[in-house]
């Protein structure tokens, strides 16, 4: 049996290194994932069957597109009969009915699949404006946006009416307009939810060849652009010892070249990867010469990258679950960093977890605008989130 590893965004999330919260879930819930054609699909639906406790519920997926709705419905039920859960899932195209009663929404939506994910980069590549990845800003960022939010807004419409109480997990760049829409726009209870932040520890333990679960920091911003204000192991402060292996180590600083140098000239490592980073600042794609200078290949900051692979990882998606359905891959239950199913758990249970999200600002950042959204860590407990 082939244990293929995932390709694009899914290659992000990883099985959690450490995992602190042991309480069972003591009643049955009925949790809605919107977008049950999105990689994630598989990874946090096995997340959610692995909170200990047996008392059940519903899981509906929802996807407009029925073929890809089919073949997540049946590595769901595969998925639960692995696990032994006591679940029902449902599946449909229409998502009131599955949105009445909810307690809990994981969004994963793509407005137009990858219909215009070429036209995002190409469109702006002719008037010399380069993207690596063009989901959070920049013009590929605001096409996404603008054909994103309006969507997610009619969903919330639908969440005010039929489920009123529930939490809405956004895990669907761009992250930070999606949620500002919302928290402008809504009165349902929205976060949002990444994992640049568990990615990044993990990457910064390995690049300082220490124990994940030894590692000590600090991090606040905006998603996909938060800054590690504290790191350190045991009591010492690790950035004088990163600072001089990046600059002694060029391996090592071709494994990050734009987020090394932006450490070098400001202090601080930032989350997500150096082709994302390399977007958001004015240093690094502005000219050709840039470009080659500092960024590299795929997540690295390449031309294109998104553009040309993502219609692939689609397909390269849909094939892998066809296979997990068939028997011939694996299907991974281990639990993964994604944040979702720990804060269900911990909000269930009132078992403290602490996770980076992304909230209305209201000072939390005194130097960034106060009714924008920053990624900051929060606390998830009885029924409630707080920053």
């Amino acid at each position: 049996m082939e244990n293929k590893q995932p390709t694009g965004h899914i290659a992000h999330s990883k099985a959690a290194d450490v995992i602190t919260l042991k309480k069972p879930l003591t009643r049955p819930l009925k949790i809605v994932f919107m977008g049950a054609g999105s990689s994630f699909f598989s990874s946090l639906f096995a997340d959610v069957m692995s909170i200990p406790g047996n008392r059940g519920g519903e899981m509906a997926i929802v996807d407009t597109d029925p073929v890809r709705l089919e073949l997540a419905r049946k590595v769901g039920e595969k998925i639960i009969e692995m696990t032994e859960k006591n679940w029902t899932l449902s599946a449909t195209v229409e998502r009131r009915s599955a949105l009445k009663g909810a307690d809990y929404i994981i969004n994963c939506i793509e407005v137009s699949g990858t219909d215009y994910v070429k036209s995002d980069y190409e469109i702006p590549a002719k008037y010399g404006v380069c993207q690596c990845i063009g989901d959070t800003i920049g013009p590929g960022g605001l096409m996404k946006a603008l054909r994103t939010f309006p969507v997610f807004l009619e969903v919330l419409k639908d969440v005010e009416e039929l489920c009123p109480d529930a939490w809405v997990f956004n895990y669907t760049n761009p992250m930070s307009i999606m949620c500002l829409a919302a928290h402008r726009s809504s009165s349902a209870k929205v976060i949002g939810l990444c994992h640049s932040v568990q990615n990044t520890t993990n990457q910064l333990a390995e690049y300082l060849d220490i124990p994940y679960k030894n590692l000590h920091w600090h991090c606040g911003g905006i998603n996909h652009l938060a800054w590690f204000t504290e790191l350190a192991h045991e009591g010492k402060d690790l950035y004088p010892v990163l600072l001089e292996k990046c600059s002694k180590d060029k391996q090592l600083y071709e494994k990050d070249p734009v987020r090394f140098d932006m450490m070098r000239h400001f202090g601080y490592f930032i989350t997500e990867s150096s082709g994302h980073l390399s977007e958001y600042l004015p240093y690094y794609r502005k000219r050709p010469e840039l470009i080659d200078k500092y960024c590299r290949a795929e997540y690295l900051g390449e031309n294109g990258f998104y553009a040309r692979n993502w219609p692939n990882w689609r397909i390269e998606s849909d094939k892998s679950r066809q296979k997990q359905i068939s028997g011939q891959d694996k299907i991974v239950l281990d639990r993964s960093w994604e944040y979702a199913s720990y804060m269900i758990q911990a909000m269930e249970t009132n078992d403290p977890f602490t996770f980076y999200a992304t909230v209305p600002n209201n000072g939390l950042i005194k130097n960034l605008s106060r009714d924008g959204m920053v990624e900051v860590a929060c606390v998830a407990s009885k029924s409630t989130i707080t920053p």
